[in-house]
């Protein structure tokens, strides 16, 4: 934020330009990645009864609502930058940057537990509509669908959607701290330093005579905070 401050009102035009480009690309990607994950896994392991299925598709919806945000953020800061003036739209944008950051971490968070019960059970909550071979504990060859290609699809669909979340949270706060600077927000303040000057005189008693009157001088110590 304290390194926005000097940049001039053009500079900082482009500047939220090409963050609210980039939250774009980012929020279209991570879509069409939640997209992917719900046609290749989550349609054929759909199961509202079950409860570790119901969090993946929870997951997901919020993944989907996390990238529509960040794109409105992308939007909404391409048109601040044409129309810096509008203060009502410089607020939309702070709103949308802060809703999108709060989305994605709560994204983030439900892509960390998926993969990690998935990891844990070794992919048999992705698994549960197939009959396992007991002999074997292998997935038999009545599955309605291939169980190797939905367990690799889900965890690598998982991990780029995780990874442009994260992207999501650093342009989202950088938005937020752009939009900070054009609201004259304080959101860094600096340390003012005191500095204590000790300025110290020697006492000295001098006696002058002055028209047959005694003067006396004293010189004290003073301290003095800058």
């Amino acid at each position: 934020m304290c390194r926005l401050d000097h940049l001039d009102s053009s500079a900082t035009q482009k500047l939220l330009m090409k963050t609210g480009l980039i939250l774009i690309v980012i929020g279209h990607l991570n879509f069409i990645t939640g997209a992917l994950v719900h046609g290749t896994v989550l349609r054929h392991i759909a199961n509202p009864r079950d409860t570790i299925s119901l969090q993946y598709a929870v997951s997901n919806i919020i993944t989907a609502v996390s990238a529509m945000l960040t794109i409105f953020c992308g939007i909404a800061a391409i048109v601040l930058s044409r129309y810096v003036s509008r203060k009502w739209l410089k607020w939309t944008v702070l709103s949308l940057s802060v809703s999108s950051v709060l989305f994605s971490l709560f994204c983030m968070a439900g892509l960390a537990v998926a993969i990690v019960v998935t990891f844990v059970n070794k992919g048999r909550t992705l698994l549960a509509l197939c009959p396992f071979d007991v002999k074997s504990n292998q997935p038999a060859h009545e599955c309605p669908f291939d169980p190797t290609r939905v367990y690799s699809s889900a965890l690598v669909l998982w991990g780029i959607s995780f990874f442009l979340d994260t992207v999501e949270i650093i342009f989202s706060i950088r938005c937020f701290l752009i939009t900070g600077v054009l609201l004259n927000m304080k959101l860094c303040c600096r340390g003012t330093r005191k500095k204590k000057v000790s300025l110290q005189f020697t006492t000295v008693e001098k006696s002058e005579v002055c028209e047959g009157r005694d003067l006396l001088r004293v010189d004290r110590t003073e301290t003095v905070w800058l």
